[in-house]
């Protein structure tokens, strides 16, 4: 009997993250056409801080990247680290908590951003104690994601997992190093590099988060799924 097809994968997880990915991908680009009509209409900012192009552009961005992007990246590890394994994912309660930790992270920045708590740093405007909840549901994630890896039932690891994993560490040193802040208030903090130093830092999470989040993760997508369908 074949294993891969005799094996009761978890796909509740798999199919929890891939509505969220539609439902997410409307609003984010949804939000994305509206700010850039407020570009040739500025009466759409409706002279409201909430409303304004300055405050809803972070969350346009954020809500692409990290919402949408992320709920793919997340349904699509979990799916194919099961199918290439060909075993079920490790802790399935913690993989459940990765879901509903990853939507109250999304909802927390869709209440916060427009309300003006950011801490200007592009691609990582969310206060401090969103940025906890991120690395707290981002290593459960990687538990998972390592956890369905070791107890995998075939000899070798396929291609696309060393991109996952690749991805999900990165990213994990990433948020960590440029989110290190020195809190003042419930919603404020202060970065803990200065000047030319904590914009570096910045940029150094900036462009591997698209090289990491939006490259290596999605390439980890592709190699199972064009394959597949090809």
């Amino acid at each position: 009997m074949n294993t891969a097809t005799s094996t009761a994968y978890n796909y509740r997880v798999v199919r929890q993250f891939a509505i969220m990915t539609v439902v997410w991908g409307i609003v984010g680009m949804g939000l994305g056409v509206f700010i850039a009509a407020q570009l040739a209409w500025p009466g759409l900012n409706f002279d409201l801080p909430w409303t304004s192009f300055g405050r809803l552009r972070p969350l346009h961005t954020n809500a692409v990247i990290f919402a949408f992007g992320g709920c793919a990246l997340f349904a699509t590890s979990y799916y194919s680290v099961q199918r290439t394994c060909q075993t079920t994912l490790f802790a399935p309660k913690l993989a459940a908590f990765t879901f509903w930790g990853w939507q109250l992270v999304i909802l927390l920045a869709a209440i916060s951003l427009p309300l003006g708590f950011t801490t200007s740093k592009e691609y990582a405007e969310l206060e401090w104690p969103i940025d906890i909840l991120i690395a707290i549901v981002w290593v459960a994630y990687a538990l998972v994601f390592f956890g369905t890896l070791m107890k995998r039932t075939t000899k070798h690891i396929y291609v696309g997992n060393w991109f996952f994993g690749a991805f999900i560490l990165t990213v994990a040193i990433l948020h960590i190093v440029n989110n290190l802040e020195i809190p003042v208030t419930a919603m404020k903090s202060y970065s803990l590099y200065a000047g030319a130093t904590d914009a570096m830092v910045q940029w150094w999470y900036g462009h591997n988060a698209v090289g990491f989040f939006l490259t290596t993760g999605f390439l980890g997508m592709m190699y199972y799924f064009v394959p597949k369908q090809a």
